[in-house]
């Protein structure tokens, strides 16, 4: 599907015809495969499922020469989603940098979300660093990341490995399948991952509370948030407590033996968790 500024999307489709949709977004350096397993544990056959690749990851176009990937580019591009693909009634579910965007998507149609679902999507801690040096960097960052080359994988299990190193509680097989989807061979035989290495820059503009909470405010419908027992996210504590306040209706549940890529590491459980907060 085409996006508002020209940009293909990729969009994983699974239900078509089903009155509620499940816009599912992914988190950052993901893809929409991400969400397979949920799929495989109910939600495809309940849902009308959309779960698109963001902009720059996946099987979606790069923004191309002198383009960037500035945090709010990602939001007209889920509107048109919306707008093209799910008509009827909308849940919105994101995982990490998704969860973030499910909920700014929220906070600004709030008439169009009837219910949303935050795994570890909260937002990034907030950088001190003061404005100039952070646009200093940014620049910098972006100059580097153009004169690099791409990192390369002689093999799919390479990259297979890379996938599990980052990811403890992947498992085995998961960690294959996910490999052979979200990287690309190369002309020279060696395979890189599909998402654009400019993402591994850092943006010009820092993540705030106080602008995300303006957002936040506005969400209207019942809120779940989800936490995997074994995540490294589980250490912000009392700052997880002051963002959650924002929300005026807020459920929060735990999964036991999962990390942050929740999704990979207890899909059943999820699954259950998402179907009994938005309803049938």
């Amino acid at each position: 599907m085409t996006t508002l500024g020209g940009l293909t999307l990729n969009v994983l489709e699974a239900g078509a015809g089903r009155e509620h949709t499940l816009l599912l977004i992914h988190g950052f350096l993901d893809c929409a495969w991400t969400w397979e397993p949920l799929l495989e544990h109910g939600l495809g056959a309940r849902f009308h499922v959309l779960a698109p690749d963001l902009r720059g990851h996946g099987d979606s176009d790069r923004v191309g020469a002198g383009g960037y990937y500035h945090f709010f580019d990602y939001l007209p591009d889920l509107a048109a989603v919306v707008e093209q693909l799910a008509p009827g009634r909308l849940s919105v579910v994101g995982h990490s940098m998704g969860g973030t965007l499910a909920g700014y998507f929220a906070g600004l149609w709030p008439e169009r979300v009837s219910r949303l679902v935050l795994l570890e999507g909260l937002g990034p801690p907030e950088d001190p660093t003061a404005l100039p040096d952070r646009v200093r960097g940014w620049v910098d960052g972006w100059q580097r990341r153009l004169a690099a080359p791409p990192k390369r994988y002689p093999s799919v299990a390479a990259a297979e490995e890379r996938m599990m190193a980052f990811d403890p509680l992947l498992d085995a097989a998961r960690a294959r399948r996910l490999a052979e989807l979200s990287t690309r061979r190369l002309a020279d035989g060696q395979f890189e991952f599909k998402h654009d290495p400019l993402h591994l820059t850092r943006g010009p503009h820092a993540f705030r509370v106080e602008a995300a909470a303006e957002l936040w405010a506005r969400v209207t419908c019942p809120v779940l948030y989800v936490e995997g027992a074994e995540s490294s996210y589980r250490a912000m504590g009392d700052e997880l407590e002051r963002r959650l306040a924002h929300f005026s209706h807020i459920e929060r549940q735990l999964l036991p033996a999962a990390g942050h890529m929740m999704q990979r590491h207890a899909p059943a459980e999820l699954a259950e968790l998402i179907t009994r907060h938005v309803g049938e």
